[in-house]
């Protein structure tokens, strides 16, 4: 009846024989369907991680943000406008990366027929329990308008079933991962998810879309984890959560400290203020430190998912894929894993 499974921090991996002198000989290069990206990064849709100044950061790592969905379709036009724009002016060709979310509502149709009109070319059709037949519907109508003119990212999903069902209507990348996020109350709300590491194992062979881990990912050495067992790349909330380019006022607190607002999309607050009423408690709204510029976020990331290819000899993702080797580990060994002299 019961299926074991593994998050991030019941395995590591083993380090190997490896030639590589620096990180400079490291290629993080990946793709989504014809979209190429320097570091396998992604921004989540969410109203306080990525609006117009985060994926024009984004985008200038090489890496990709989502532009949330959670106002009305002429307010998420108009920051598409500004992004496009100030790409056009940099003779940036990420223009053609320009990524929105979209629901699954009846005025979905309209709002994808806008935002392509805008310049989005990647949508991500964003959604809890993307294993679910208006998410197949959506699919397929926007595979009918647009071709292949426009890459669908859809989700999410835990199981490998979801991941084949989701690739058979024509999504060309999936995020997988339910109920792990740091906001989300998801599994203890309803009881329902898989470790985020379990779906990916469980989903990377399931069809032929490209894969995106979203969700539960702490640090740079779950993002190295999550590449190693087969995503292709991640979708992160928390870890960028409270920078300059997160929308949202930056505020002090009692004891002197900088603050932002981060929110899960299900938490009351969050829904109260995009639709009015809240229909679901699943995700908390909360404040995180200030952390400055993300690209110091990017760069921290990018150096240490480096490092994590180089410990197991690998110069690029597919060679990364091919060569890494999963332990597990005790609770004891986490203990070990962690930086522990101040628990002495």
């Amino acid at each position: 009846m019961f299926k074991d499974s593994v998050c991030f921090d019941d395995v590591l991996l083993e380090p190997q024989k490896s030639d590589i002198s620096s990180r400079a000989e490291i290629d993080l290069t990946t793709s989504l369907g014809s979209h190429k990206f320097r570091l396998p990064i992604i921004a989540s849709p969410m109203d306080t991680v990525t609006e117009a100044n985060m994926a024009l950061s984004m985008f200038e790592h090489g890496a990709l943000g989502v532009i949330h969905r959670y106002n009305t379709s002429r307010e998420q036009c108009d920051i598409i406008r500004e992004v496009a724009a100030t790409l056009e002016e940099t003779s940036s060709s990420s223009i053609s990366n320009i990524s929105a979310a979209i629901g699954t509502s009846s005025d979905f149709e309209t709002r994808a027929r806008f935002l392509y009109e805008c310049g989005v070319r990647i949508f991500c059709i964003d959604v809890a329990h993307g294993h679910h037949t208006l998410v197949e519907r959506s699919i397929k109508t926007l595979k009918d308008i647009f071709g292949t003119t426009a890459t669908i990212m859809a989700g999410n999903v835990a199981t490998a079933h979801g991941f084949e069902d989701l690739s058979l209507w024509g999504a060309d990348s999936i995020r997988v991962g339910i109920g792990g996020g740091s906001i989300c109350s998801t599994r203890i709300q309803t009881g329902h998810g898989v470790p985020t590491l379990q779906s990916i194992l469980d989903c990377r062979d399931a069809g032929d879309a490209d894969l995106i881990a979203d969700g539960g990912i702490k640090t740079a050495g779950d993002i190295v984890k999550c590449l190693a067992a087969g995503a292709d790349m991640v979708m992160l909330g928390s870890m960028l959560a409270g920078t300059e380019e997160t929308p949202g006022e930056v505020f002090q607190s009692n004891d002197n400290k900088r603050y932002k607002v981060y929110r899960g999309m299900a938490s009351p607050e969050a829904q109260l203020a995009w639709r009015g009423q809240a229909r679901s408690l699943e995700g908390i709204s909360t404040t995180v430190p200030f952390k400055g510029p993300v690209s110091e976020v990017i760069s921290f990331l990018e150096k240490n998912i480096k490092s994590g290819l180089s410990y197991t000899g690998a110069r690029n993702l597919k060679e990364f894929r091919t060569r890494a080797r999963f332990i597990k580990q005790t609770s004891s060994g986490l203990s070990e894993s962690r930086t522990h002299i101040l628990n002495r």
